[in-house]
């Protein structure tokens, strides 16, 4: 067998290894990602948070948005990055994307916003309609994970009214008691629209927020050869008064060019006793 044929059979045995598991855990999976640097961080004091880790993580990142319905993000992730949150670097249909904005507080002309796959905007029930978004009555788009292809979305009739929200959007009212949303809640909304597999991919506190709650099946963090110093956070959450009495589930680890990430499977920590870590 040529060369170019064994190690392409390696690769893919290792991407089913990787994988498989996700694949195989049926249509119910909520998984959060976070890439951060080796001390804790995922961003710098400035909310500078491009390339923390390497290419090799990003990959990571988009197969696991392609293998999910819907990918959730804070608002804070959106006004800092402007991220897409769409599948670009591997092969495969982008997920619905959730953004989850108490306040209404991100601008329509976030990419998130303006183009791409279908988008659910959830904000607070109780907003007034002054500071909740709205669209014309006619539109309303799919709930329902789209195709491969998505082509920009197109500008409201006449282009003029900035306030009127794309084809491609749908605003959620959900319960925000104390300015934030209960994650179980938000997987109900997600669950109802037939989105049962949920990827939670930032920030750092959504992604907390989501692991506090207990409603995270996997964790996967991925950590870059990077010292910060002083940023924003990764996970932060009320822990136990004795490492003793400190979560710690199964875990895998696999390296990701520099850097290394560890998948963590909470939903085992539910169900028995855990075991060591192990290397994929």
């Amino acid at each position: 067998m040529p060369p170019a044929e064994v190690a392409r059979g390696g690769e893919d045995a290792e991407l089913l290894a990787r994988y498989g598991p996700l694949v195989a855990a049926g249509p119910r999976l909520v998984l959060a990602q976070l890439g951060q640097s080796l001390d804790g961080f995922v961003a710098a004091r400035t909310g500078d948070a491009r390339h923390v880790t390497g290419e090799e993580d990003r990959r990571h990142l988009h197969r696991l948005r392609a293998l999910v319905d819907a990918v959730v993000v804070g608002a804070s992730t959106v006004a800092a990055d402007d991220c897409r949150l769409t599948v670009r670097s591997v092969r495969g249909p982008s997920p619905v994307r959730v953004l989850l904005d108490p306040r209404a507080r991100v601008p329509r002309t976030a990419r998130l916003l303006a183009e791409g796959p279908p988008v659910l905007w959830c904000v607070a029930e109780d907003l007034q309609p002054g500071e909740a978004p709205s669209r014309p009555p006619s539109h309303r788009p799919p709930a329902h994970r789209p195709p491969a292809h998505h082509p920009p979305a197109t500008p409201p009739a006449g282009g003029a009214d900035a306030s009127a929200l794309r084809p491609h959007v749908e605003v959620v009212r959900l319960p925000a008691p104390g300015g934030a949303f209960a994650p179980a809640a938000v997987l109900a909304a997600l669950a109802s629209r037939g989105l049962g597999r949920v990827l939670v991919e930032g920030g750092g506190r959504t992604v907390s927020a989501f692991l506090a709650a207990g409603v995270l099946d996997r964790l996967l963090v991925t950590t870059a050869p990077l010292l910060v110093g002083d940023g924003v956070p990764g996970l932060r959450f009320a822990g136990a008064d004795r490492l003793a009495d400190a979560l710690r589930p199964p875990a895998r680890r696999y390296a990701l060019g520099e850097d290394s990430c560890l998948e963590l499977d909470l939903a085992a920590v539910r169900s028995g006793p855990t075991p060591p870590a192990r290397d994929a």
